[in-house]
């Protein structure tokens, strides 16, 4: 079988479990083939077999397993992040705390991101506001490990970027911290019985989805504490769920902030700066 029609027909059975079947098969006749997805194309002309391992990566698929942990990566704010089931894949909507951080914290010398997961925020807003530096903290070390790996591998030193295991529901967790110009923080907010996609809950980390009934418990134990984490000036971020607005900001107003909100690309309710 050629290449092409081995990636027509795995995009045919993909169809049920992805938005993107195509694609998705493209991607892991790349990874099967070590060839880069643009040139696919190429093994047709040279009359390439398809590779071995490819029908067993679309049956991960298949199985729901999300495409960015079987490719190992997933694309955030324009850069490449390594991913494993130990971290929470990197959605676009997050990226709205960037942009809004940049916009109302773009000189900010001090960041702390809290639940860090991949590093996506972290590392993102290190690279893009000049001359700040910062400290991310994470429950789960393996978390840790991987963030650690994506900001060496894009290129921040340890001075700049450093990583601490850290729980916020433990007493003096934040003692030896020091204060911040910026605070980021997309921490766990989904209902425990909400209905998601097998995609998410048969294979993402249940410590970094889930929340409590009303999915806030992790909005109640970490606003109150943002006060005196929080330099003169400086803002805190936080992702919210897109029905969760008016209770987080309940919350934060309770806690003495003000705030505002940001909407995603989609306009839907995605982040919160408290200041």
């Amino acid at each position: 079988m050629r290449v092409g029609d081995a990636i027509r027909l795995a995009a045919e059975r993909l169809a049920d479990v992805s938005d993107t079947p195509r694609l998705d098969a493209e991607y892991l006749m790349s990874l099967a083939s070590k060839f880069p997805r643009t040139d696919l194309w190429r093994l047709d002309i040279d009359g390439a077999s398809v590779p071995d391992g490819f029908d067993a990566l679309i049956e991960r698929r298949l199985a729901r397993e999300p495409l960015a942990y079987i490719l190992g990566n997933q694309e955030f704010f324009g850069r490449t992040f390594r991913v494993t089931p130990d971290v929470l894949i990197p959605r676009s909507d997050s990226e709205t705390l960037i942009y809004a951080a940049k916009d109302v914290a773009g000189g900010a010398k001090r960041v702390l991101d809290l639940g860090t997961g991949s590093g996506a925020l972290f590392v993102t807003a290190l690279l893009e506001i000049e001359g700040s530096s910062g400290i991310a903290i994470d429950a789960s070390q393996a978390a840790l490990y991987v963030a650690e790996n994506n900001a060496q591998i894009l290129g921040l030193g340890r001075k700049q970027a450093k990583f601490a295991l850290r729980d916020w529901t433990n007493e003096g967790w934040s003692d030896d911290l020091g204060q911040f110009d910026l605070i980021l923080c997309n921490p766990p907010y989904v209902e425990d019985d909400a209905a998601l996609d097998p995609d998410v809950r048969d294979y993402e980390p249940a410590s970094a989805l889930f929340a409590g009934p009303q999915g806030l418990d992790d909005y109640r134990a970490i606003v109150p504490q943002l006060g005196k984490l929080l330099l003169p000036g400086g803002v805190a971020i936080l992702e919210i769920g897109s029905t969760q607005a008016d209770s987080v900001g309940g919350i934060a107003r309770d806690s003495g902030f003000s705030v505002e909100l940001r909407r995603d690309l989609a306009g839907r309710p995605r982040a919160l700066i408290l200041r």
